[in-house]
């Protein structure tokens, strides 16, 4: 009888967990509080904060043989991120940008951050391939930082960090960025208020997809899964013909996606991988190149107000990272903060969404330079 107990006993999770397994469930409490409570994305974070709760008092969940492993290959092996970019297309409206095709400069300046960050890890230590992955945190976009950590190798080590500090950042947009654009950017510059953005027609907005897979890809092939799912989810939007397939992928499968890519990030967070230098550089790292995104996407919008003689508001800058459509509406919010009948949310639209594409090239540069496929 006293074996059979002191079995029971040793199989508890008393008896198996150690402080910083609960250090972590506390992080896990944190994150459903900011989700539940405070409403930062709660699509994103509740998952992942019980998915990093359920790890670290279960840690064999995300071991072979258990359930989240099978989630957590999915990543690895790029399937999910590039399932929730054909989500992020069929939902996404690329009017604006077509619109003002000026907006794609303000998506590639806030990119700024993500090369800015790769050097600076490099200068800390990591190396060439961890300093790419952790980079790409700055553009805002967790899909995009599970696809390249997974394709540059970082599943057993840098993945989960690097998935968790993007999508934290991601859901603190709202909290980062208003007092960076509010310190760069002057009262008077704040109040510009953008012409209405002229009409698109259903060709263009047809040909865009098209146009752009087909310029994107031929010149960096390693974008393909990334900017190709996104583009055939806009060509299933756009088209017309299939509205089957566009509720499908925006609503149904992006939100299964979800579930199992939110679940299985945070199951990478367990306390051995999570607690330990490098994760506090990592986080560190990302912080950095999303503030740096976030400023350069300001300075160059202030440098296009000068140029267009005041016609360009840089608030709209900041939205050019891929957060899609947090930034945008960041944008908005801050504007209006000065000026309540100010609407920049069109306007701001258009660098969003060229900050997906950004990151995504961003991605498929990377890839390239370190003959990736």
């Amino acid at each position: 009888m006293l074996d059979v107990l002191s079995n029971l006993a040793s199989q508890t999770g008393f008896a198996t967990l150690d402080w910083k397994n609960y250090i972590m469930i506390l992080f896990a409490f944190f994150f459903m509080y900011l989700a539940i409570a405070k409403g930062f994305e709660p699509l994103l974070l509740v998952p992942i904060s019980f998915g990093m709760f359920l790890v670290n008092m279960f840690p064999d969940i995300i071991q072979e043989g258990g359930l989240l492993h099978y989630f957590y290959k999915l990543d690895e092996w790029s399937i999910l991120p590039s399932l929730i970019f054909m989500g992020v297309g069929a939902m996404t409206d690329f009017g604006p940008l077509i619109a003002n095709p000026a907006s794609f400069l303000l998506g590639a300046a806030a990119q700024f951050g993500i090369y800015g960050a790769y050097f600076m890890a490099i200068l800390l230590g990591f190396t060439g391939k961890e300093a790419a992955a952790i980079s790409i945190i700055g553009g805002a976009d967790g899909p995009t930082s599970i696809f390249l950590a997974g394709k540059l190798g970082m599943g057993g080590t840098l993945m989960g960090p690097i998935a968790v500090a993007a999508y934290s950042y991601m859901s603190l947009v709202p909290v980062i960025q208003p007092p960076i654009m509010k310190a760069l950017t002057t009262e008077k510059e704040r109040k510009i208020k953008m012409p209405q953005l002229r009409p698109v027609t259903k060709l263009e907005k047809i040909l865009f997809p098209i146009v752009v897979t087909l310029v994107v890809v031929l010149i960096l092939p390693t974008t393909a899964p990334l900017v190709g799912m996104l583009m055939l989810g806009n060509l299933f939007r756009e088209s017309g013909v299939v509205k089957q397939l566009t509720e499908t992928a925006s609503n149904a499968m992006m939100y299964i996606v979800v579930i199992l890519l939110g679940t299985s990030v945070g199951a990478t967070t367990s306390a051995e991988a999570f607690l330990n230098i490098s994760t506090l550089k990592i986080v560190l790292l990302g912080l950095i190149a999303f503030c740096l995104g976030t400023a350069a996407g300001v300075i160059f919008g202030k440098i296009m107000c000068v140029v267009t003689k005041g016609k360009v508001n840089p608030l709209i800058g900041s939205a050019g990272v891929s957060a899609v459509p947090m930034a945008a509406r960041v944008s908005q919010k801050v504007g209006a903060e000065y000026d309540p009948t100010n609407f920049l949310l069109m306007n701001a639209m258009g660098p969003n969404v060229a900050g997906v594409i950004g990151t995504a090239v961003a991605a498929g540069s990377f890839l390239a330079i370190f003959n990736v496929h």
